[in-house]
């Protein structure tokens, strides 16, 4: 057990020491890049904060027909996995619906969540889902 755990802490370390490299190869890249020069030309001694760049309201007339192109365009992940449920006539299990759609375990869990939500599935036993009766 005790050497498990000078394993982690050793590990623990180098990721310590990994994660201080990165920040300096971040403030690197951002000090050769254009953002920070105008301000350490203006005081070499203090550096002003970065502030997020201001985004423009999009008009909300043009917003809406991109996004029912979108929609028509391609089915999304919740619908293609409901119609992969809706074909099984003994329910999918959440494995094949994985290999199917060749998502993470991740995703194909919170789209049943939602399909469930919504209640257009049901669960049968543990990992099998069918489209909900009306």
């Amino acid at each position: 057990m005790k050497d498990v755990q000078k394993e982690l802490l050793a590990i623990s370390n180098a990721l310590s020491a990994l994660v201080a490299k990165v920040e300096k190869m971040m403030e690197a890249v951002e000090t050769e890049s254009g953002a920070d020069t105008k301000a350490a030309k203006a005081k070499p001694g203090k550096r002003k904060a970065k502030s997020a760049p201001k985004r423009k309201a999009a008009p909300k007339a043009a917003a809406k027909p991109e996004k029912a192109a979108k929609n028509d365009a391609q089915p999304t992940m919740l619908d293609a996995i409901y119609t992969m449920i809706s074909r099984s006539r003994n329910g999918i299990t959440v494995e094949r619906l994985k290999k199917r759609t060749e998502l993470e375990a991740r995703q194909v869990s919170n789209a049943l969540y939602k399909l469930t939500k919504k209640g257009k599935i049901e669960t049968i036993s543990r990992g099998v889902y069918v489209k909900k009766k009306k």
